[in-house]
């Protein structure tokens, strides 16, 4: 028989062998958060600033901060009422990533291909590590922690996270650890209760990592809509989709809600997960050089809304981590899109004390067709 505990902030752990056969690692992510903190992770040290090299990629490495600045401009978040996000060690990282990728990471030139800045490559190890490795492998960290956070609470947000290219045994696309994988494979592992996840993947790119990582699990159902015209066009990886939703070019903000609303619902009717991971990238941002679509930030704020409103109306308890974005609005919009968020009562200020979730369909909930295209 199963012996199983409950920590402090309520979840039932498991205390048994893995289907490897192995008990659970120690970790010191899963720790107890008090409940006077949001479920909402988040350190300085997700920020990537390194000589200017980070400006090299056209991806923001210094956003994350910013989406927390406005959040505390509007007093929603401070300093200590957010949960302060741990680095996942080697040990935890191998809960998906195999030896010899995490081994290879240990050379500046892999880093360099993985992380698109070719010229990470001419510096030593030890730097990498330290300046661009450390800040991913710290919110890594947060998206695994802001796992069990929304078991416990309902919902959490990871401000950094989505690191959906890279599986466990490959990088690419700046995703150098496969957060999404180690939240759900950790989840499956430790918490009791927790036997199937759904994966939204809302950015304007493919998942292939995450996708590669469940090639075959029937445990996971993997809906992505994205641009299938750009990076990575991954054909192995799309066998994982169970709905797939191909945009073209230039789509803009009544198709896009339109499908999000409808195949999010769609997906939720045909299986209820335990836990629903929400990859809410904003590079399908109008103008953003690499998603090419045009959807308004407005659309951005109300397609997060559609998500929330469908899984928490459905009592299932949503993850949610940022992702791709590589225009400086982003993190405004992030932002923006957090508190909207909050102002309909689908998150926080704490589970049980805040407003309760209006059901689909309720006079507030969103209507796609009175959304504008520009703001």
């Amino acid at each position: 028989m199963e012996d199983q505990t409950r920590n402090a902030g309520g979840t039932m752990s498991k205390e048994q062998d893995t289907e490897g056969g192995k008990r659970p690692h120690d970790t010191e992510l899963y720790v107890d958060v008090p409940r006077t903190r949001l479920p909402i992770v988040y350190h300085p040290i997700y920020n990537i600033t390194f000589m200017g090299m980070e400006k090299l990629h056209p991806f923001d490495a210094g956003k994350w901060g910013k989406v927390v600045r406005f959040l505390k401009e509007e007093q929603f978040v401070t300093d200590e009422n957010m949960v302060p996000a741990l680095e996942a060690s080697e040990e935890d990282l191998k809960v998906a990533h195999t030896k010899s990728y995490l081994s290879s990471l240990k050379w500046s030139a892999i880093v360099a291909g993985i992380t698109e800045i070719p010229p990470l490559m001419f510096l030593p190890n030890c730097l990498v590590q330290r300046r661009v490795l450390r800040p991913l492998r710290t919110q890594t960290g947060g998206t695994i922690m802001a796992g069990k956070l929304a078991i416990e609470r309902g919902w959490a947000i990871n401000i950094g996270g989505g690191f959906h290219h890279c599986s466990g045994d490959e990088g690419g696309g700046f995703c150098a650890y496969a957060d999404i994988t180690l939240a759900i494979k950790f989840l499956f592992e430790r918490v009791e209760g927790v036997a199937t996840a759904t994966i939204i993947d809302l950015d304007a790119h493919q998942g292939n990592g995450h996708e590669r990582d469940f090639l075959g699990d029937r445990r996971v159902f993997i809906m992505d809509v994205y641009n299938c015209h750009i990076y990575p066009r991954d054909r192995i990886a799309k066998r994982a989709i169970r709905r797939n939703v191909e945009l073209d070019w230039g789509t803009q903000d009544a198709e896009y809600l339109r499908k999000v609303e409808l195949h999010t619902e769609g997906v939720l009717n045909e299986m209820r997960p335990d836990i629903v991971v929400y990859n809410a990238g904003t590079d399908v941002l109008d103008g953003d050089p690499l998603g090419g679509l045009a959807i308004s930030p407005q659309g951005i704020i109300v397609r997060d809304e559609i998500v929330f409103r469908a899984v928490r109306g459905r009592g299932i308890p949503i993850l949610m981590v940022t992702s791709g974005g590589y225009q400086k609005m982003t993190a405004r919009i992030i932002a923006d899109s957090i508190l909207n968020l909050h102002h309909k009562g689908l998150i926080g200020p704490e589970e049980g004390e805040g407003s309760s979730p209006k059901p689909i369909g309720s006079e507030s909930s969103v209507s796609v067709s009175s959304v504008h295209t520009s703001v």
